[in-house]
């Protein structure tokens, strides 16, 4: 097996050169969500995968930080939504440090969008109503898995999916699981990355300050 100083792709040499549009204060909407709901639309009509993608990082108490990328599932006003398992590993460190951060990495379009804030499980029949929304091989996914628990082997995960299959065939009502649900992300600061020529990038941050978003232009 080859070794890693064997590899031929030098990541050093790496570069692309972003071509785009510079992004002006006074052309940003006076909000980070309706700012948000605007490139989130262009990034779709982009046919980007996934736009909805994003990377949640949570911290333990004591600082140790931890990522994944989840699928952002609802948006508006108040913040932004997510589903787990309230006993994954995300959900542990959001229960006891509620400080989070989301990253959309929109690569092809030369964009992302960094949100930092804090976390909070939404209501119960908020949770019931996206549960019911989802493909019933998802519903009995969510109680398949124990998530970020060790199993077995892959042969344990697929038991238990036949065994709820069986008891739940499809047309019959799967049961919201009460250790799974939604987490929404209200935000303190939303930044807005747009890539340009020599690493000129336009970073806009929206911060909240004492009750009103306030926009500032930081270096790239």
């Amino acid at each position: 097996m080859a070794s890693v100083t064997d590899q031929d792709i030098d990541p050093a040499t790496m570069r692309k050169q972003y071509r785009s549009e510079i992004v002006l204060e006074e052309t940003l909407a006076e909000h980070p969500m309706d700012q948000f709901a605007l490139w989130f639309q262009q990034a779709a009509d982009s046919h980007l995968f996934e736009p909805n993608a994003m990377v949640v990082s949570t911290a333990t108490p004591d600082g140790r930080p931890s990522s994944r990328t989840v699928l952002m599932k609802q948006f508006d006003g108040r913040g932004f939504v997510f589903f787990t398992n309230y006993a994954s590993r995300k959900g542990r460190e959001l229960a006891e440090n509620p400080y989070a951060a989301l990253l959309f990495p929109w690569h092809p379009i030369s964009r992302q969008v960094i949100v930092t804030g804090t976390a909070a499980r939404i209501g119960r029949d908020e949770t019931a109503a996206y549960f019911r929304s989802r493909p019933h091989g998802s519903q009995l996914g969510a109680w398949a898995s124990e998530q970020s628990s060790v199993i077995g082997s892959r042969a344990e995960l697929d038991r238990r999916y036949a065994e709820l299959d069986a008891r739940y065939p499809e047309g019959e009502q799967v049961p919201v699981p009460p250790e799974w649900g939604g987490l929404r992300v209200v935000p303190e600061a939303v930044e807005f990355w747009q890539g340009h020529e020599n690493r000129l990038h336009d970073r806009l941050r929206y911060v909240l300050d004492e009750g009103e978003w306030r926009v500032e232009r930081l270096c790239p």
